[in-house]
């Protein structure tokens, strides 16, 4: 079978093929999700009710350790309240040494080499949680967001499935077919909270100088 590159697939279509296989199938694999926040998790649940969804909130890059909590605690709430069955995993928060991490390119632009490696970062640890638990497949919701590239997300999901290969890399891009609009939707019905920037210190100076 030919190995897909980011130049020759759709993430979208890619998800959908995957899901039918499952269907066809008599089991429901595990599934561990990398989550960012409650609102990016909306469609990306639904999408993956095929799956026994595990979420794992590795999210050391958000700046303040307020806002770090304060996306956790909604994200709590929203599973509560939601998604009883989903087990959340909830790794160390250390966005000191983080951000020391990422620094190396604090002048890049958004969606530059600073937020790759971040979502790189992210998705290792999760990645690697997936594995040492024996999870069928690996995810993140970040596809969900118009601000990030899914190709590039994938990219590094599928050069990470090479360094996990029991652990499947699931690609997605959740934001097509309106899985944008209608989480975006959903959180608005349920008063849910949503940031204005994306998480890391630069993120936030960025936003906030131009109030």
């Amino acid at each position: 079978m030919k190995k897909l590159t980011r130049a020759d697939y759709n993430g979208y279509k890619e998800s959908l093929k995957e899901i039918e296989k499952i269907r066809q199938s008599s089991k429901r694999p595990s599934l561990c999700m990398h989550v960012c926040c409650a609102p990016c998790s909306i469609w990306p649940l639904e999408f993956l009710k095929d799956f026994d969804v595990t979420i794992y909130y590795t999210n050391s890059n958000i700046y303040p350790s307020e806002e770090y909590w304060r996306r956790l605690n909604e994200l709590k709430a929203f599973l509560k309240d939601h998604h009883p069955e989903v087990k959340l995993i909830v790794s160390d928060y250390d966005n000191e040494t983080y951000t020391q991490k990422i620094s190396l390119f604090k002048d890049e632009p958004e969606k530059g080499r600073r937020c790759i490696m971040c979502y790189g970062l992210r998705m290792n640890e999760a990645y690697q949680y997936a594995h040492d638990h024996h999870f069928d497949y690996f995810t993140t919701v970040m596809t969900i967001s118009r601000q990030k590239d899914s190709k590039v997300l994938n990219h590094i999901g599928m050069q990470l499935s090479s360094k996990f290969p029991n652990t499947k890399y699931f690609i997605s891009d959740f934001k097509k077919a309106d899985g944008n609009v209608k989480g975006n939707r959903i959180a608005s019905e349920l008063g849910m909270y949503r940031q204005d920037y994306c998480g890391c210190i630069y993120s936030y100076n960025q936003r906030h100088s131009t109030e």
